[in-house]
């Protein structure tokens, strides 16, 4: 069976973020991510970590103004230096949470500039980011995002991210497979992670229509998380979903699974 780790962006909003943790662990998670941990103190957030007994699995490095509407800022030409900073924040945070993996978020693609400038700053920013986070031990990943929930997104399908990871060169970049985007966008989803599968380091899921919980939808779960056991994935998957009515309400898909 898969290891589950409750995205707590996601996952227990009816309560405080920082109550969330305890939620988790009460539901049965061992492991949490979330998009930002910037808005605490990385003290704050690590003793949550420790005091519930909580693997963090996965962040993002910072993705520019998040509430007026940015998505990150990766492959925008005018602010790598902004992005760079940001590398070296997220490193940061990273070690007090002993978090092992990052995820960058491409951004959407800002109006007039080229296709090729594009590609080469976000390729460019990939190389620094890449290299930092190796010589700091960590992990880092890229994730394809539909263009239906983000209009513009740069990055958002799978064979993409597998051609950035070739221009980039690295052997410490690799994708991060959103199953729920990965559904909107292209589909055939058994194959492609089967195909992918050595480039990919990390695993979210939501169904769709909806990006409610597994059996909400279309997607047939108990056999493509089955599948993914399979094919010998053993990282975590991320349940980044928005609970069809209260969280520990929509948790009965996981003890099917384990039924």
């Amino acid at each position: 069976m898969p290891k589950f780790a409750a995205n707590l962006t996601m996952l227990f909003t009816e309560l405080p973020f920082l109550e969330r943790f305890q939620a988790a662990a009460e539901a049965g998670f061992q492991g949490v991510e979330y998009l930002f941990p910037y808005a605490f103190a990385k003290e704050v957030l690590a003793e949550q970590l420790a005091r519930h007994g909580l693997v963090q699995v996965l962040h993002n490095l910072p993705a520019g103004d998040w509430e007026a509407g940015e998505r990150g800022i990766a492959c925008h030409p005018d602010r790598v230096d902004e992005f760079r900073d940001g590398v070296g924040r997220a490193i940061d945070y990273a070690r007090a949470l002993g978090c092992t993996q990052l995820n960058c978020l491409a951004g959407i693609a800002p109006a007039g500039v080229p296709q090729d400038t594009l590609h080469e700053t976000f390729v460019a920013n990939l190389r620094f980011a890449a290299a930092q986070l190796q010589r700091a031990g960590l992990r880092l990943l890229i994730e394809p995002i539909n263009t239906w929930d983000i209009p513009g997104f740069y990055l958002n399908r799978t064979a993409q991210a597998a051609a950035i990871l070739d221009a980039v060169g690295s052997d410490n970049l690799f994708i991060q497979y959103d199953i729920y985007h990965a559904q909107r966008m292209e589909g055939e989803l058994a194959g492609t992670i089967a195909k992918y599968l050595p480039r990919i380091a990390h695993i979210q899921l939501a169904d769709n229509p909806g990006r409610h919980e597994p059996g909400s939808g279309e997607i047939n779960y108990p056999w493509l998380l089955r599948h993914i056991d399979q094919l010998g994935y053993d990282g975590w998957i991320g349940c980044e979903y928005k609970p069809a009515s209260s969280t520990r309400d929509g948790l009965g898909w996981i003890k099917a699974l384990a039924a």
